[in-house]
């Protein structure tokens, strides 16, 4: 017996079939993961409610605190303004100096150059100091120099010389030594170079036995009155032995 072949309505029933099996365990799958997602907002749900309460326990007891040590802090601030006026920091008063000083450490210059130089600026004050130096850069006033060059000779000299290098570094010391004279406290109209010296420093030596110039300089400035308040004493000193004179 030979089977029929199957018709097309046949095969329908069979294809719903089969999809109808295939279905029925992704339902499930599908019911199980809603369940899941419903249990894990759940969850979420409740570690916020947590977190929440615990935050607000947190805030409480800092009002709490806040409240507890408030009337301490109230405490403190009068006891502090009770010891104010007791603890007084006492200002230290800035002694006054004599000098001021400056100093030329191992200068690449002749010391024969320096010490002429030395000569020249002493009792001067620092400004016309500076000056006459910068005159001597543009070759205007020559250095007076014992027995060398007389035809740089300028009036009141027999003869001179323009160094203008050390004249440079002079300057340079002049400047620092004025910035010194300010900080001490000193009057820069009263200020004179009172003291000027330069002496060999450390002389590297050269091939053959030779060795570099090298000298030291000092230079110190000081306040000394001027003629006007010397008169002035004077004219005082003079008045009191007249009075003391009548006096008697």
């Amino acid at each position: 017996m030979t089977e029929r072949p199957q018709t097309k309505p046949q095969e329908k029933k069979l294809n719903r079939e089969f999809d109808n099996l295939k279905k029925i365990p992704l339902e499930k799958k599908a019911q199980e993961i809603g369940k899941l997602q419903e249990k894990k907002e759940d969850k979420t749900e409740n570690l916020k409610n947590e977190e929440n309460k615990v935050e607000q326990k947190i805030v409480d007891e800092k009002k709490e605190e806040k409240k507890e040590t408030a009337p301490q802090a109230q405490q403190s601030t009068e006891v502090k303004k009770e010891k104010a006026p007791s603890q007084k920091k006492e200002v230290k008063k800035i002694s006054k100096k004599d000098e001021a000083i400056a100093k030329g450490i191992n200068l690449h210059l002749s010391k024969k150059h320096c010490m002429y130089i030395c000569k020249y600026i002493k009792n001067k004050t620092i400004d016309i100091a500076i000056k006459d130096l910068e005159s001597v850069i543009k070759m205007k006033n020559p250095i007076p120099f014992k027995g060398e060059i007389p035809h740089r000779s300028h009036p009141g000299m027999m003869s001179g010389r323009y160094p203008v290098k050390a004249s440079k570094e002079f300057i340079y010391l002049l400047k620092g030594l004025k910035g010194n004279v300010i900080v001490n406290g000193l009057d820069l109209d009263k200020t004179l170079i009172y003291y000027a010296s330069a002496t060999w420093a450390a002389r590297p030596a050269k091939r053959g036995g030779m060795r570099f110039k090298r000298a030291f300089v000092v230079l110190k400035a000081k306040e000394f009155p001027v003629q006007q308040e010397i008169k002035e004493k004077e004219m005082k000193q003079e008045n009191k032995e007249i009075k003391l004179g009548e006096k008697a």
